[in-house]
This record gives structure tokens, sequence and C-alpha cells, in this order.
């Protein structure tokens, strides 16, 4: 069923989104007065099509999905002498260099365009997601030895700013370290800390600049989404828990002696502590009391391998606390805009360092990845999915950009030239420009199958 539901997920956000995008570049070749031959969603031989409209457009489905094209009336690509007069005045290259420019950049526009009525949507309505309240929680390390600790971040601070930009949940959080490390700047964290009042606290540089940007960013610094005190949900009938009288509704407060601040922390405590006894201490009805439990010892598949952990057979509450703050129109479309905006500048920022090897190629995916993040998204929710859609759109619109031959940043530099030089770029270099750009474009797409799958195994 989650194979299906990936599938499914994955043809409705490419393929709704080649659709847009090719739909950007038709609606501008109408409205300039260009002849489209053909429309076509997926790349290669036609499986399906039919002609519609005043000049017999074919809209076509072809077989390889990953992919579209808009064929228009084209001097290049056939001898089009026989036709009238009238005709001859709606093929492509007879245009002036702004039509043209504008037709070619018409479909990364509509790209961005879908994604900022998405985050319209997304913002007006209010995504319910975990607020900015954080806990500390080491990697590797201590949580008192992370950068976040030693800055003076605190467990329950509420982040209410990062570098003067407003910060009200999760989501807005991660996103400005994200780019903090990318810029490799300080983050100064403004908080809100519960009785004591308002503090900003300063993560150095030093600390942003060697972040793994691939990982996730928060936990590296040592922070963590704040969730609720470890109180027993369910017991799993014949597990130690069960064995030890753990109840549902008991209020989890430390081990051996050492406190437990929410339901993660003490996850963490059972999984290494295989065949360990430990002293739990607990509150039962407003009563103080101990037990003793010993984890079971369980074999579990990681990213470095199967290793040995510790289960008990009990849910403990790890929901953080969720808000939902919807938006005014006006507020929700300039808080898109923006957001697609960064998101732009941040992708354009990652494939230079990527170019420069600041960052590792393997940043670099392909339709595998971004199939399994759908399921997951669609799984997740709707909000969640579209949030993801949008985010692809982004990126399909910024790659088309790039001035690649073949890709509609290439036909963008050609007509650039030819706006500065008054002359067409002429018909061999662009012939040799073709052929190296489609070089180039199939190594990046077995570069990313080659991580799609190198991340699988």
């Amino acid at each position: 069923m989650n194979f299906l539901q990936t599938v499914l997920a994955f043809v409705v956000c490419l393929g709704s989104l080649i659709v847009f995008h090719e739909l950007g570049h038709y609606l501008v070749a109408r409205w300039c007065g260009v002849k489209v031959l053909r429309f076509s969603v997926g790349m290669g031989k036609v499986v399906w099509s039919r002609r519609v409209g005043p000049d017999q457009t074919e809209w076509a489905i072809s077989a390889l999905p990953l992919g579209g094209y808009v064929k228009m009336l084209d001097a290049r690509e056939g001898d089009l002498s026989a036709l009238p007069a009238a005709e001859l005045q709606r093929e492509f290259t007879r245009q002036n260099v702004w039509k043209r420019i504008a037709i070619v950049a018409a479909g990364p526009l509509a790209n961005f365009l879908i994604a900022i009525i998405l985050f319209t949507g997304l913002y007006m309505h209010g995504v319910e997601e975990p607020s900015s309240r954080i806990a500390l929680r080491g990697v590797d390390v201590a949580a008192d030895a992370t950068p976040a600790w030693r800055a003076g971040l605190r467990g329950g601070d509420v982040v209410t700013a990062i570098n003067d930009q407003p910060v009200g949940v999760w989501s807005e959080l991660r996103w400005q370290l994200i780019q903090a490390a990318v810029d490799k700047t300080e983050a100064r964290v403004a908080v809100e800390r519960a009785g004591q009042g308002r503090f900003t606290f300063v993560l150095p540089a030093s600390a942003l600049a060697t972040l793994n940007l691939e990982g996730d960013v928060p936990s590296e610094l040592g922070i963590a989404v704040a969730r609720p005190a470890p109180l027993v949900q369910q017991v799993v009938a014949g597990g130690a828990a069960e064995r030890a009288g753990l109840r549902a509704g008991d209020l989890l407060l430390s081990v051996d002696g050492a406190a437990v601040a929410d339901g993660i922390a003490f996850i963490d405590i059972m999984r290494v502590s295989a065949g360990k006894t430990l002293q739990i201490a607990l509150r039962r009805d407003g009563q103080p009391m101990t037990l003793a439990v010993t984890p079971q010892a369980e074999q579990a598949k990681t990213a470095k391998g199967t290793v040995t952990v510790g289960k008990i057979g009990a849910y403990v509450a790890l929901q953080p606390d969720m808000i939902s703050v919807p938006s005014s129109p006006v507020a929700a479309v300039g808080k898109a805009v923006v957001r697609v905006w960064d998101t732009c500048a941040m992708t354009l920022k990652m494939i230079g360092k990527m170019i420069t090897g600041e960052a590792s190629l393997k940043n670099v995916t392909g339709p595998i990845t971004i199939a399994d993040y759908a399921g997951q998204t669609a799984r997740m929710g709707v909000a969640s999915y579209l949030s993801f859609i949008a985010f692809i759109s982004i990126s399909l619109g910024v790659m088309n950009l790039l001035p690649i031959p073949v890709l509609d940043g290439g036909h963008l530099l050609y007509y650039s030239l030819e706006v500065l030089t008054g002359r067409s770029v002429p018909e061999r270099v662009g012939e040799i420009a073709q052929r190296l750009g489609m070089g180039l474009l199939l190594t990046l797409m077995l570069l990313a199958v080659f991580n799609d799958v190198a991340r699988l195994l």
C-alpha cells in the first residue's frame, strides 16, 4: 500500500508541475501569436494524442514521464517555404527577441507562481506544526557540550527570532539556522525564557560553518523540538514494562537518579540499556514510587547497520506543542513571495557550493528520492504534501533557469546575448552548445540516480 501511495504521490506531484510549466510556455506563446503544434506531457514516443482548437494543436502523452515540451512552428525544424505568409508570421524565430524571451521564461515563472499560490493557501489556512519551543539534546556528545548550550540556550526557551527574522514555528527556526549555516554567518537567537524575560544568544559562525548541510542542522547544534513530559500512554502486554508494574498514566521522573526531560530522552536511555536493570522513579496518581525495569534486547536496523537496542514495551507521550497561525490574504501572499525568493536563493547558493566543492555532490537528488519524499509527505497530511509540491516546483523553476543549453536558461542566455550584440547566436555555435548541454544534463541525471540508489543501499 505504501509503495502504491508513493508512486501515486510522485506522479501527481511531478505530472502536475510539468503540466503547469508547459502551460506557461503554451499560454504565452499563444498570447504572442506563435502557432503551437504539440503540447506533450512526457518525452519520447507519443502514446496518446488528440487535436483540438482552431490550430489543431496536438495534446499528447509521451512514453517517458520525466519531462514535457511545447512544440511550436519553428523554421529550425523543417522547411516551411510551402506555408502561406500568414502562417509564417506565426513562426517562433520570426518573433522579436523580447517575445521569445517571454515565451521561454514563462515555464519557470509558472513554477514560481504555483509555489506562491500553494504557500499562500497554506499560510491563509494555517499549518499545524511544532512551536519554536526548544529542548537541548546532544549528538554524540553530552547536551551541555553542544554549541547551543555553550551559547547560553536552555531547554524550554521559546525562540522568537533569528538574525532579526521572526520565528514562530519549528520550520521557521530550522530554515533560519540553515540559511545562517549556508552563509557561514553567526546566528543571533532571540528567546523568551519562562519567568525570566527575553534574551539574545549568539551561535558563532565557527559553529555553523562546520555543520553537515545534508543532515539535521538544528540537531547538530544540539537543538531539538521540545516535547511533553514522559507520560506513559500505553503498556504492551507481556513486555518488560508490564512485568515491572508500569501502567498507563505513570509520569516518569528519572532513571537511576538522572532526571528525564521528555519521552525522547527516556527512549534514548532504554535503547542503550539492553539487559541492564534500571531504577525508574515515577509519579502515579500523585504518589511517588520506584520500579525496577530491565529492557529487552532486540535487533534494529539503522543507517550504520544492525544494532542491539533495549525496549520495554511501553509508549510514552512524544507529540510536541502544535500551533497553527492563519494569516490574512495580503500577509499570506507576502510571506509566500518571501518564502519562494528565499528558497530560490538557497538553492542557487547550494549549487554554487557544490560547484566550488564546499558542499557534497551527494546533495544532487533524482526521481527516486523525490518519489520517496512525495510518499512520506503524502502520508503526513495534505499540508505537508502541498508544501513539498511547492518546494519541488521552485526547484524545477530554478533548475530550468540555469544557463545550460537545452534548458530554458540556455535559450535565455542566447537571447540575452542577442539583445546585447544585436545578432543571434550562430547556428553552428548553438548546435555545439546543445550537444555539450545534453551531455552535461545526462551526467547530472546519472549522478542523481546514483545518489538515489546509494541512499537506498
